[in-house]
């Protein structure tokens, strides 16, 4: 299915239509609320966001939908792309870390997940002061409710990086601080809990505090794929 937030020609439209691709049409009202109709609209168990630029490959879906259907204790996959655009190559991640995740994002919004996943986050959040940041907030909240990642070494897809991009146009806006303060305080507890857990491991508070400082200060990321 694909949600389009702007109108394209009626030829690419037929085209998707074409290969039975359900196509909505709406206003564009922004990332988190196109991602939020498609995901209505949507039956299966089991999601994979992908941007219009963005390319899934092949032969990837069902053994990821595999995984978390025989293993009750995974609740999200996510994996390499490659990268094509103004910069090219593997991009590798790494396997799950939640301090990592607590510092800065490094899951792109394309990764297969379960539905409950979605429904506890109640979706993307249309609120967040700059759009295209939203997975960020979804992650953090998939973490917060104590969903269960896993990392597969593979490419799933290929990632366009552009010139001239949403991500590109926030990291040169400014405006990183505001969504760094939205993500501080809507995760405040999460980050409380890290703060508990260190202290817990004999850490002192001054130091403690100082390493929470550090995470909020680089809560998103700081140089942008697209």
């Amino acid at each position: 299915m694909t949600v389009l937030q702007t109108r394209g020609t009626v030829r690419e439209v037929d085209k998707l239509v074409a290969q039975g691709i359900k196509v909505i049409w709406q206003e564009n009202k922004g990332v988190a609320a196109a991602r939020k109709v498609g995901i209505l609209a949507s039956q299966g168990e089991n999601l994979f966001p992908l941007d219009a630029d963005d390319r899934l490959r092949s032969g990837w879906i069902d053994p990821g939908s595999g995984i978390l259907d025989s293993d009750p204790q995974v609740d999200v996959v996510y994996e390499d792309a490659e990268c094509f655009g103004i910069r090219t190559g593997r991009w590798h991640l790494s396997p799950f870390d939640p301090d990592r995740l607590l510092h800065a994002n490094y899951i792109r919004c394309s990764a297969l997940y379960r539905r409950s996943v979605c429904e506890q986050n109640d979706g993307y959040d249309g609120t967040m002061p700059v759009q295209g940041t939203e997975y960020s907030d979804f992650w953090l909240g998939t973490l917060e409710n104590g969903w269960q990642f896993t990392y597969v070494p593979e490419i799933l897809f290929d990632y366009r990086i552009a010139a001239q991009s949403m991500l590109t146009r926030l990291y040169g806006s400014g405006l990183t601080e505001q969504v760094e303060a939205f993500l501080a305080t809507k995760h405040g507890l999460l980050y409380r809990h890290a703060w508990l857990s260190l202290l817990s491991e004999g850490q002192s508070a001054r130091a403690v505090s100082r390493r929470l400082v550090a995470l909020f200060a680089s809560r998103v990321e700081r140089k942008s794929r697209k």
